[in-house]
């Protein structure tokens, strides 16, 4: 199977190409800009591609003719994409176009990255069949990227996901188990929220969500995070607990405590049920979750 992925360079990128790299499948990944992956496998190739020119979106797939596009790019800082609507409405909705436009002629299997933030948070956890109401710029423009995605006339799939971590080479975001760890090992105190809930979801997991749709040619929403119904609080917990730190130094805090442009759900999470039962899901705990990303330190 040829698989061309957008986005290769971040941390979702990565760990497909990781994931993938001792396959049968052949890998186009592209990204913006030369290549972040430390080391390219035999059967992965990397490419500059710009996802906002419909051009060059279509020179690059058409050339390659996957059987499957994994559309993992996307702009997905909230605070900055409220502040730059028209930057995340391109990156996010208009690009989805180009690739689906890009996808229809060859009919390919197109497999999209969506969020738990085209929901509004207040029934969570949320299975496929949750009533989308985005609370943000970044949210609104996932669920417009997504409604394009469902009127395509290639079989697609979409994939949302939730809080998601993990470390890759090259990347300077963070994730909550590295700053929780650094701040505790300085000896500072930390606030973290407590009245936010998600599903954390390491980025292996992620990867091997994504894999399992494209080998089982699945079609329609799927909903691929981690497990655990955790808020951020309790994850600063868990991991000052695995690494031996000092949990006096975490204090309680609610989303009012902080000033960020952009309004976050306050209850979201997924049910992965559907994932589990129809592609094999199997993903790790948050205490897996942080020993894999130790392991990797």
């Amino acid at each position: 199977m040829k698989i061309f992925i957008t986005g290769s360079n971040g941390l979702l990128g990565q760990k497909l190409v990781a994931q993938l790299c001792n396959s049968d499948h052949r890998v186009l990944a592209t990204g913006q800009g030369p290549c972040r992956i430390i080391s390219l496998p035999k059967n992965v190739g990397y490419q500059s591609c710009d996802i906002t020119d419909t051009f060059d979106v279509e020179k690059s797939i058409k050339s390659f003719l996957p059987d499957v596009v994994i559309h993992s790019a996307a702009m997905t800082n909230v605070d900055e994409c409220e502040l730059n609507p028209e930057k995340c409405q391109v990156v996010n909705v208009e690009a989805t176009m180009n690739v689906i436009q890009a996808c229809q002629p060859i009919g390919c299997h197109l497999i999209h990255l969506s969020t738990d933030f085209i929901f509004d948070g207040k029934h969570g956890p949320y299975d496929e069949h949750g009533i989308p109401n985005p609370i943000s710029k970044y949210g609104q423009s996932k669920l417009d990227a997504e409604r394009l995605v469902q009127m395509a006339t290639c079989p697609w799939a979409i994939v949302r996901t939730v809080l998601v971590y993990g470390i890759s080479p090259g990347l300077s975001r963070t994730n909550i188990i590295l700053w929780v760890k650094s701040n505790l090992e300085q000896g500072k105190q930390i606030q973290v929220v407590d009245d936010q809930f998600r599903t954390p979801t390491l980025a292996e997991d992620l990867a091997q969500g994504c894999i399992l749709i494209a080998e089982h040619r699945a079609t329609g929403i799927f909903n691929i995070s981690g497990k655990d119904f955790l808020t951020p609080f309790a994850m600063a917990n868990l991991t000052a607990d695995y690494f031996g730190l000092d949990k006096s130094l975490i204090v309680r805090a609610s989303v009012a405590t902080f000033s960020q442009p952009a309004k976050r759900p306050p209850r979201t999470g997924f049910d992965i049920s559907k994932a589990v039962n129809q592609l094999g899901f199997t993903p790790h705990s948050f205490i897996e979750g942080i020993r894999i990303v130790e392991s990797q330190l």
